[in-house]
């Protein structure tokens, strides 16, 4: 395994759940971590917390503006940057006879076009230098379906479609890696507004197992340290109980 020691390292929806976890642990193992969230508190206060190799840029994944100027402000701080992780995200399931329109439309942005978005900021620059890693985290629902998650999974597919065809046309110098996350906690499910969704996924007696964040962090953290000749495509985890 390569170090992360000196790596920069680009995170966005940095300020909770699996980017928070693993900004922690990068930090620990030596890696320049630029943090990106629209709350821009959240993410001072855990700058603070880690010290002067991480960086604070409050970003909005929906405006390619703000996408762009996170990748300008990353490089101007720290030089360049090696590897961007497409972490943000948003869940507002619903089932489609709920006509939820503008969760769609969030999602839709959030989800497809804020990665789109942190591929077209950071691409050319990688490129240049010939050297880097672009990931994106997409989702178990992005493998498989299920009733009252459709237009999530549909955004989750779709960033598997992004990634596999970004991977097939960079393959010659970046790396690109692919993150399915089952069951994790994370603040995701506080987006939910479905009465419906709830009742079938949330308030069950019997709670669905759970991964912690850190699981994923460690997943990440080994496949942006691998050698320099391996590229890990895709990364599928589920917690142990989780059959769907």
């Amino acid at each position: 395994m390569e170090q992360l020691k000196d790596k920069v390292i680009v995170i966005t929806g940095a300020s909770s759940g699996i980017g928070e976890a693993a900004a922690r642990k990068m930090i620990r193992l030596g890696a320049r971590v630029v943090l990106a969230a629209r709350r821009k508190e959240r993410l001072e206060a855990l700058v603070q917390e880690l010290g002067n190799n991480a960086l604070a840029v409050a970003t909005d994944v929906t405006s390619r503006p703000s996408v762009d100027a996170l990748v300008t402000t990353a490089i101007t701080h720290f030089g360049h940057i090696d590897a961007f992780w497409n972490n943000a995200g948003i869940m507002p399931l619903s089932f489609f006879d709920e006509g939820r329109v503008e969760e769609w439309d969030q999602m839709i942005d959030v989800n497809i076009k804020g990665v789109l978005y942190g591929i077209n900021a950071v691409l050319p620059h990688l490129l240049e230098r010939k050297a880097g890693h672009i990931l994106t985290t997409s989702s178990i629902a992005g493998i498989r379906t299920n009733p009252g998650i459709g237009v999530y999974s549909g955004t989750k597919y779709a960033v598997r479609a992004i990634m596999d065809t970004l991977r097939q046309e960079v393959a010659q110098y970046i790396k690109v890696t692919t993150i399915y996350p089952g069951a994790t906690v994370s603040e995701l499910s506080e987006g939910i507004n479905s009465p419906r969704v709830k009742a079938m996924y949330l308030n069950n007696p019997a709670p669905a197992p759970q991964m912690d964040a850190e699981a994923i962090a460690d997943a990440v953290v080994y496949a942006i340290g691998a050698p320099g000749n391996v590229n890990v495509n895709d990364l599928v985890l589920r917690p142990l109980g989780q059959v769907r």
